[in-house]
């Protein structure tokens, strides 16, 4: 299905992974302006390439293709956990679980077997994640760690950019 939104539900994007990803970062759905624009985390005020340029030392201004070409050649993969669901706006506390659908994590861990982290952007993505995904995954994967961060969208404000990036700093290790 293509990314965007089709009959009142919300597509994901298509993952952003070279076969080499050693660590896999998850949001829960991308909002509107990243389905408008195609590209994750496209809404202004949303800090995650931000965050990216400082972790990296890059500029913060690079074209998007550069900026996903940091995360690549970094062995980050980039992905959202549903695949699809109804959701009224942007904000993940209005996604309808009752018309949520996993993305198939069986197969893309399969195809990118050297992932053995995997960070949550906020807890919606981690609740979605344990709640769709993980009872389903099989014995093969118990070795991947997982490890919630501090939400990068423009709605979770409360926590200061600093302390943002002071957790975001261990997808560099």
């Amino acid at each position: 299905m293509p990314a965007g939104r089709v009959r009142n539900h919300d597509y994901c994007l298509a993952p952003i992974a070279r076969r080499d990803a050693e660590a896999l970062v998850l949001g829960s759905l991308p909002g509107r302006k990243s389905l408008e624009a195609r590209r994750y985390y496209a809404h202004p005020h949303n800090a995650f390439w931000k965050l990216v340029a400082e972790i990296f030392d890059v500029d913060g201004e690079l074209p998007y293709t550069r900026r996903v070409r940091i995360l690549t050649a970094n062995r980050i993969a980039l992905w959202d956990v549903l695949a699809a669901a109804r959701r009224p706006g942007s904000l993940d506390s209005s996604i309808e679980h009752a018309s949520a659908r996993a993305n198939d994590f069986e197969d893309f861990l399969r195809a990118h077997r050297r992932i053995r982290r995997v960070f949550f952007n906020g807890r919606k993505a981690e609740e979605l994640y344990r709640r769709f995904v993980l009872p389903k995954l099989g014995a093969e994967f118990a070795g991947i760690r997982y490890e919630c961060l501090p939400s990068t969208s423009p709605a979770h404000a409360g926590m200061p950019f600093a302390k943002k990036l002071e957790r975001w700093r261990t997808i560099k290790e």
